[in-house]
């Protein structure tokens, strides 16, 4: 398979709401005859970490749908408000300049923070997952950044750490989760570094993007600033919340009871962005 024709599937960061919304995109989309399903790279950040698991190991659109239409037993409830996203930001901003320093002292607040026990914590994201190991079919990488040096990790197959750990690293939001424990150091949300990380997806051919949240913290490249760089070289489609959607998501993107109307909600705009990423990800290469 040539680079022009390899397809890479970013999923980014978003919580509970994004989860919801993701799914019911994929399977809306999947109703209109596009498999997101089959792509050779899936990019996972923090809630795309989720998200980009169950696909790449095989997970039906529709059955991870229905499972956010049920009510959320098992969740966590938690807040990240504007007041919390503030901290992470001034966090970010005050202090000597340099992208890897910022994500350190961003790092630091999360490791003083008090938050729930770190086994609790992956005990929830494990029950996500579903018992899912790294799969052999796809490959899948998930972004997560050092809390002590602030220095970005892509976790892989071949990275020596479970998948369970590698993602509940990814979806440790500062000051709300434990950053988590792996190769000898603790590791914080990988939207830190950016909120998709769609960079990741350079070298490939066809390359969608699903990002629930569209701006970042600090100096975070945004989604739309990635893919543009992107589109130069690669057809890119980048699909981001309708109106209809950021209703559903509320003002607490971390809301578990928020999950049902932003599924249907993703579930609904699919119909409006079929048409684009068909053309992206069924076109031929160059087309």
């Amino acid at each position: 398979m040539t680079c022009g024709e390899r397809r890479a599937l970013v999923l980014g960061g978003g919580g509970q709401t994004g989860i919801a919304w993701m799914y019911g995109l994929v399977a809306g989309l999947t109703a209109h005859g596009v498999d997101l399903t089959g792509a050779d790279l899936v990019v996972g950040t923090s809630a795309g970490s989720v998200v980009g698991t169950n696909l790449a190991c095989g997970r039906g659109p529709q059955a991870l749908l229905e499972a956010q239409l049920a009510p959320p037993v098992g969740e966590i409830a938690a807040s990240l408000g504007v007041r919390q996203a503030f901290r992470i930001g001034a966090a970010a901003l005050l202090g000597p300049r340099g992208a890897a320093r910022a994500r350190g002292r961003v790092g630091r607040m999360a490791l003083a923070a008090d938050t729930m026990p770190e086994h609790r914590r992956l005990r929830a994201i494990e029950s996500r997952l579903d018992g899912a190991t790294w799969p052999a079919a796809a490959d899948l990488r998930i972004t997560a950044v050092d809390a002590y040096t602030g220095g970005f990790r892509v976790f892989d197959r071949n990275a020596g750490v479970g998948l369970p750990t590698a993602v509940a690293a990814s979806c440790a939001v500062p000051g709300v989760w434990p950053p988590v424990s792996a190769e000898g150091t603790r590791y914080i949300d990988g939207g830190i570094r950016s909120t998709a990380n769609a960079d990741l997806a350079a070298g490939y051919g066809r390359v969608v993007i699903l990002a629930p949240l569209t701006g970042g913290f600090g100096a975070a490249a945004a989604p739309a600033v990635q893919a543009e760089a992107l589109a130069a070289t690669t057809r890119v489609a980048l699909v981001t919340p309708d109106r209809r959607a950021k209703q559903a998501f509320g003002r607490n993107v971390l809301d578990p009871a928020r999950r049902p109307p932003s599924a249907r909600a993703g579930r609904a705009q699919a119909a409006d962005v079929a048409a684009e990423i068909a053309r992206v990800w069924n076109g031929r290469a160059g087309a």
